[in-house]
């Protein structure tokens, strides 16, 4: 076996990662500088948070869906997921969470684990849909109790303002779901009142929120002030680079999501996202009227996007893989160490994929 520039939880290392039964067992080898030697960087496999689709395929058709999307995210680095919800009628929504829990108990081969369910909507306001279907509703436990015995839901996405959800951020986060403030129209008290009340990041920063305005800092100021985690799209295109720095400077556990649509790995033409059909075009993903509809970004060019605007790889590998398993209290995924589970990728100097592992599974990607 080759010898790799390896990412460690302590650091580089110069030598080889030995894994059994799907968990690493050691990492040998010596302190290094990747600067000094043209060896590959051997990374933790990525971990996407917000994951609508890919190859074609949405998350909101279900069963038939889900191993597309991940044998195709796969391929681009992405060794676990959270499968994402659009918001639409309850019983759609029931629909797909009963098909994803059944599908969260084994994995393919050749596909990434999903990890669970992020809920993205219908707690929303509908006044900040986004490319959301307006089906938003007020949250009632009833049915998110409903949707709770369906599958692992590990995160769900909510606008604070609306009357009666402080309560629901209350009570869920006391079980362990993470709440994240999203498609708000909240102001920045209410931001913070929601973080006080136990919600711990915000869905993809800047984007179908409140900004920041100095004399209304908005929820995007909310965020910027007070959070410890946050998601934010780097395809450089939902979020300038100086605004990316911004986050970088004021979140100290910014990780990065790609809000991939089934257009991610695919050609430009219409796809579905839940009820919409989008356009992709020109790098992006659009409604009709032009709106930005989630992305085709992959997380390893969300890696090398992060280096070009300056951050050292080891800091964009932790903001894809270290700090989203933080996020979720996952300590077995997400680093390189005896005891994780052996998800990890590989690089060559041009930051270009070269292997994936799995759980210990080479992936064979490249004939996919």
């Amino acid at each position: 076996m080759s010898e790799d520039n390896i990412l460690t939880a302590h650091g580089w290392v110069r030598g080889r990662l030995i894994h059994e039964h799907g968990k690493v067992v050691s990492i040998e080898g010596v302190p290094c500088d990747p600067a000094d030697n043209d060896l590959p960087y051997l990374l933790p496999g990525f971990i996407d948070l917000h994951v609508h689709g890919g190859g074609g395929k949405d998350i909101m058709e279900g069963a038939s869906a889900f191993e597309t999307i991940t044998k195709t995210h796969v391929r681009f680095g992405t060794t676990s997921l959270l499968a994402t919800t659009m918001t639409a009628p309850s019983a759609e929504i029931s629909s797909v969470l009963k098909d994803v829990g059944t599908f969260c108990e084994q994995r393919p081969k050749g596909a990434a684990r999903v990890l669970g369910v992020h809920l993205e909507g219908p707690y929303i306001n509908p006044g900040k849909l986004g490319a959301q279907p307006n089906f938003a509703h007020t949250a009632l436990m009833a049915e998110v109790e409903e949707y709770l015995a369906l599958a692992p839901i590990r995160v769900i996405t909510i606008a604070p303002e609306i009357a009666g959800h402080d309560g629901l951020i209350r009570e869920l986060s006391s079980r362990g779901i993470r709440m994240q403030i999203g498609h708000t129209l909240g102001s920045y008290e209410e931001g913070v009142a929601a973080l006080d009340a136990g919600a711990t990041s915000f869905t993809h920063l800047y984007n179908a929120m409140s900004p920041l305005h100095h004399r209304e800092p908005g929820i995007v100021g909310a965020a910027l002030a007070h959070a410890k985690f946050a998601e934010l799209i780097p395809d450089l295109l939902h979020v300038h680079p100086g605004a990316i720095r911004v986050a970088l400077r004021s979140i100290p556990c910014l990780y990065c999501v790609t809000d991939s649509t089934a257009a991610a790995g695919m050609p430009d033409g219409e796809y579905k996202l839940g009820s919409h059909t989008v356009t992709k075009c020109l790098g992006g993903v659009r409604l009709p009227d032009g709106t930005l509809a989630g992305s085709t970004l992959t997380m390893d060019q969300a890696l090398r996007n992060l280096v070009k605007i300056g951050l050292p790889i080891a800091e964009a590998s932790q903001r894809l893989s270290q700090f989203p398993a933080d996020y979720l209290g996952i300590t077995e995924r997400g680093r390189l160490a005896p005891g994780a589970w052996a998800d990890c990728v590989r690089l060559d100097r041009s930051l270009t994929l070269t292997a994936v592992m799995v759980e210990g599974e080479d992936i064979d990607f490249k004939n996919a």
